[in-house]
């Protein structure tokens, strides 16, 4: 097995390569507005980095959101492409589910990540595993109390939520590393055959609000 992951569903451009048993190299820039530019160099120092060529890749996996439009597209763009020219199978992983992994919590907690407009993408896990509710988009307030926080979301409004409920040292966005051995674990424990596995999923967005620009209406009719 060799995984080839990678997530531009928040201002982190991360990518890792993971052999089944552990991350051999990973990659991650923190810059919000050049995911285009910088995913395929971080793609192509982790494999260098790894000592492997993308031929070796048995598998791809993309952070599939939520997050914002341009940068989402990105990365599940660019992980069908590599499908295409590999042949290695493309799969999508929701990034609140790398979130949650990488915290390694065993019991019950909130991850977050900012969606802009003073909102908030979340997710409600039992444990590092498994999701229970969401991914959904909300405001701050609105979010269950009581729980463990994680990710950026919950640090930018920690007022608002609780600077008591983050979570000390966790990530505040999804790790490529984290998202690969997930995948990784996932892979060998014989998902993604079926098509029906709750985390290992098509490379398919997940969009919970329509993208801020639109194509313009008609124009107005001006009368004299």
């Amino acid at each position: 097995m060799l995984v080839l992951a990678f997530d531009t569903a928040t201002p982190a451009v991360t990518a890792a390569v993971h052999d089944g048993e552990r991350v051999l190299a990973e990659s991650t820039t923190v810059d919000a507005r050049r995911h285009g530019e910088l995913l395929v160099p971080a793609v192509e120092r982790v494999l260098r980095d790894a000592g492997v060529a993308l031929r070796d890749v048995t598998a791809i996996v993309a952070g599939a959101g939520p997050g914002p439009y341009t940068g989402l597209r990105v990365g599940l763009m660019t992980a069908q492409a590599l499908s295409s020219t590999t042949g290695a199978p493309a799969y999508g992983v929701c990034s609140l589910d790398a979130l949650a992994y990488a915290a390694g919590l065993a019991e019950p907690f909130l991850v977050a990540t900012d969606a802009r407009r003073k909102e908030i993408f979340w997710a409600r896990y039992a444990d590092m595993r498994t999701r229970v509710e969401g991914p959904s988009v909300d405001r701050p307030q609105d979010l269950p109390g009581g729980l463990p926080l994680v990710g950026a979301g919950a640090a930018m409004y920690a007022e608002a939520l609780g600077t008591d409920r983050l979570v000390a040292g966790a990530p505040e966005h999804p790790l490529a590393g984290a998202l690969a051995a997930l995948a990784a674990e996932r892979l060998a424990a014989g998902a993604g055959a079926a098509g029906d596995d709750p985390v290992l999923t098509s490379p398919r967005p997940i969009y919970l609000r329509r993208p801020d620009a639109r194509e313009p209406g008609p124009p107005k009719k001006v009368t004299a």
